[in-house]
This record gives C-alpha cells, sequence and structure tokens, in this order.
C-alpha cells in the first residue's frame, strides 16, 4: 500500500540534488498518507500545486492535515495515535520542514507493517 522509505537515505539525496528529490519525496510521501488514511483527495500534486501558488504558505496547512490524516490511518489500524499538527506547524515554521517529512515517512514506515 505504502512504499517503505529509508528516512536517511531520502535526506541524504534531497541534500545531494538540492531539494529535487524533496520535491518528489513531497509528492510521494503525501500519497501514502492519503491511501492510508482512506483519503484519496488528499495528493501530492494538489498540495504542491497550492504551496507554489500561495508562495509556500500552503505548506502551513498541510503540515497540520498531513498531521491529521497520520493519525486518522494510526486510529483505523487500532494504533496508538496522536495529534502532531502543532509539532509540525512549529516545525515548519522555522524552516525545518525536511523534518516533517522524516517524522511523517517514519509514521508511515510503521503503518506499513500493519495493513488494515
Amino acid at each position: 500500500m505504502a512504499e517503505q522509505r529509508s528516512v536517511a537515505l531520502a535526506i541524504i539525496f534531497t541534500l545531494i540534488t538540492c531539494g529535487i528529490y524533496g520535491i518528489y519525496w513531497f509528492i510521494v510521501l503525501t500519497n501514502d498518507v492519503g491511501r492510508l488514511s482512506g483519503d484519496y483527495n488528499f495528493t501530492g500534486g494538489k498540495h504542491l500545486l497550492l504551496t507554489i501558488v500561495t508562495c509556500g504558505i500552503w505548506s502551513f496547512v498541510w503540515a497540520y492535515q498531513v498531521a491529521q490524516q497520520m493519525s486518522e490511518a494510526q486510529r483505523q489500524r487500532g494504533l496508538p495515535y496522536s495529534d502532531n499538527g502543532l509539532v509540525y506547524l512549529l516545525l515548519n515554521f522555522f524552516g525545518l520542514s525536511i523534518v516533517v517529512y522524516a517524522l511523517v515517512q517514519s509514521d508511515v514506515n510503521k503503518i506499513g507493517y500493519y495493513r488494515a
């Protein structure tokens, strides 16, 4: 359902490619979260486009929404879940969106072991 990705390699590839891999990672990660939560309207292409059009402001909305989607995916599988929306917003505010990607990817990798 969701692809298992190495968080460390994704960060390294993002740094080596000067962010180009980060764009790809954002899209596929958002798609994975949408599939895991059952919300097929939560797509990476849409969120990337909205982030570009709003000059980055939408990234804060995405950070909050991705936390909600992850909580829902965890809840559906009977896993312990928490709302990380505020943490993701703060990280994003301080320019640490790659850390948000890493945290979300880590959660996606964990859920991958618990198929619904």
